[in-house]
């Protein structure tokens, strides 16, 4: 029984280990961002605020001008309700 229904198990092997290798490279690739982070940390950088960069350089034109436009309205609807006691903890 060493072909089980048809299936073409050398195929499958490399199809893993193709797989593995790119889990084993990502897992490297993130383990070197955790380390440019930590340098920068180190550099006195606020890693949050790099974060945020990246996240906007991410996003088109149009999209952070939406984004900075939504923030904006909803920004001053907020002020312009004008401070309200904090509710309570459930």
């Amino acid at each position: 029984m060493s072909d089980v229904v048809g299936i073409p198990g050398n195929r499958i092997r490399s199809f893993v280990e193709r797989i593995e290798q790119i889990e084993n490279e990502i897992k490297d690739l993130n383990e070197a961002k955790k380390e440019v982070f930590s340098e920068a940390k180190g550099e006195g950088f606020d890693v949050k605020i790099l974060k945020e960069i990246i996240k906007l350089r991410k996003q088109d034109q149009d999209e952070r001008d939406e984004h900075d436009s939504l923030l904006d309205v909803y920004m001053r609807a907020m002020d312009e309700a004008g401070p309200e006691p904090v509710a309570a903890a459930a």
